[in-house]
């Protein structure tokens, strides 16, 4: 199978998080954190910062690893190795991209409904400061069909 490194980032500060309504493309429609593919020859932590930079207009001065999800769909042979960072320093203030609308939401009222369906699980445990690995299988894009996610030490 096939395998594509991307990132996601979130910025969490003040019991609250950072999230951006996608505009465009994969996830169109959705809140999510910020990111993508990582490029030929791109150090994991840079796609990320460059992602966050190019999507919400922000400069992460620090962004520590705390997940890694294998993402599989039914009837694609490509898997979504997605790596998770988290930030709290941060230069210049969100603003709305192309791509990203981005918004803060209170701990207690993030959209999960408006969300990847994978989010309410890994979520939790990224608000605990916890790492992470998993592995999620969807059928379309709204249903999970198994999924395996445990707290861990080291990445």
């Amino acid at each position: 199978m096939a395998k594509k490194i991307l990132t996601l980032s979130i910025i969490y500060k003040n019991n609250k998080i950072l999230l951006g309504m996608k505009k465009r493309g994969f996830g169109e429609g959705r809140w999510n954190g910020f990111g993508g593919k990582v490029e030929d020859k791109e150090d994991i932590k840079e796609a990320a910062r460059r992602e966050l930079r190019e999507e919400a207009g922000i400069f992460a001065k620090e962004l520590e690893e705390v997940g890694i999800i294998n993402f599989e769909f039914k009837n694609n042979p490509e898997i979504l190795e997605v790596h998770f960072f988290k930030a709290d320093n941060f230069e210049g203030e969100p603003l709305e991209t192309e791509e990203m609308k981005p918004r803060w939401f209170r701990v207690k009222e993030i959209p999960f409904e408006e969300m990847w369906p994978d989010d309410k699980y890994w979520i939790p445990l990224f608000l605990d400061n916890k790492r992470f690995k998993g592995k999620f299988l969807f059928r379309d894009m709204d249903k999970i069909v198994d999924f395996s996610l445990k707290e861990v030490t080291v990445l």
